[in-house]
């Protein structure tokens, strides 16, 4: 991959030093500390985004569901769940 932009910021001179300690004790280039930690930030920036698209398609999949008198109550749910309970209590 081509390294021709240039990223400049600002911070604590103590972090600054820290983290250049660091990168040096594990024998590793700041910039390529660096350049990892931001794809990892992306990586986990997209997937978040993905994870929150995919969710909200399932929870309007499940309201149109219940508005076509498809789904089941959350009352429903819970009182069937609760003689399951119910049962395996009895018979454990």
């Amino acid at each position: 991959m081509s390294k021709e932009a240039v990223f400049t910021m600002k911070l604590e001179p103590e972090l600054r030093a820290e983290f250049m300690a660091e990168a040096k004790a594990a024998h590793r280039p700041a910039s390529q500390v660096l350049r990892e930690l931001m794809r990892d930030y992306v990586q986990r920036q997209q997937e978040a985004r993905e994870y929150e698209l995919y969710l909200g398609h399932k929870v309007e999949a499940g309201r149109a569901s219940m508005r076509a008198g498809i789904g089941r109550s959350n009352d429903e749910i819970e009182a069937e769940f609760a003689v399951l309970r119910a049962s395996v209590a009895h018979n454990g």
